[in-house]
């Protein structure tokens, strides 16, 4: 379904992101793991159309799109939910949902979608009227994920989706990820809980200081001794 070939990003005149290569496959969760700083959110965002590469290529079925907007990505199927949320404060959870289908036009499908989200997320049905900013950690995190699956994704770019929870809610989050994976959405998963992450995985690759180091299955990695090492703390 992706494929990232060579991927080089700079901030400036530095380089975050350095000849990266990997891919994901339809139908697959792979996570991309690694430290802060490790360009993790700089891929996300050049997939998504927020960054431009320096070098490489972006190759999502089988059409280059590294060059092309936002907007035309969000159209073609990929679809973010940004590190922090993002949700808008001042804003209700209808409201913020409504602005996910920004690119819809069939009224029908954008109500089909309502009822989608309200059936995952019964909270946000029973909240729909609130202030989206008024939402615990973990429900403004479903809120984010709801409004990201308002375009119907082909494949969801997740960034850090547990961070900040309580460990209740991540087991929550990451039960839903696998709900929607199971259910035909490809996922791109980044994130600092390896554990976790790698637990869900079909395949995973770490990152370092732009580059990635180790890749294998989920479960190969899970148990390789340096990613237990630096990871797991052992």
């Amino acid at each position: 379904m992706l494929e990232v070939q060579n991927l080089s990003v700079n901030y400036g005149v530095i380089q975050a992101v350095k000849g990266v290569s990997f891919n994901i496959n339809q139908g697959e969760i792979v996570t991309l793991i690694g430290a802060n700083g490790a360009g993790k959110t700089t891929i996300v965002k050049t997939i998504s159309g927020l960054l431009k590469p320096k070098s490489g290529e972006i190759i999502y079925q089988g059409n280059e799109i590294q060059r092309n907007k936002a907007p035309q990505i969000v159209q073609a199927g990929i679809s973010q939910v940004a590190e922090g949320r993002h949700i808008f404060a001042g804003m209700t959870v209808m409201e913020n949902l409504q602005l996910g289908a920004f690119l819809q036009k069939n009224r029908a499908e954008i109500e089909h979608s309502y009822a989608e989200i309200f059936q995952k997320f019964p909270i946000l049905k029973k909240r729909r009227n609130q202030d989206a900013a008024t939402l615990s950690g973990g429900e403004q995190q479903m809120l984010a994920i709801g409004r990201a699956l308002m375009v119907k994704p082909k494949l969801l770019l997740l960034d850090e989706p547990s961070m900040g929870l309580s460990p209740l809610f991540i087991q929550k989050i990451f039960a839903i990820i696998k709900e929607l994976n199971e259910k035909g959405t490809t996922i791109l998963l980044i994130e600092q809980n390896a554990k976790q992450a790698l637990a869900i995985a079909d395949r995973g690759y770490v990152l370092a200081t732009g580059t990635i180091q180790l890749s294998g299955t989920g479960q190969e990695l899970l148990t390789n001794p340096e990613v237990q090492k630096v990871y797991f703390g052992g």
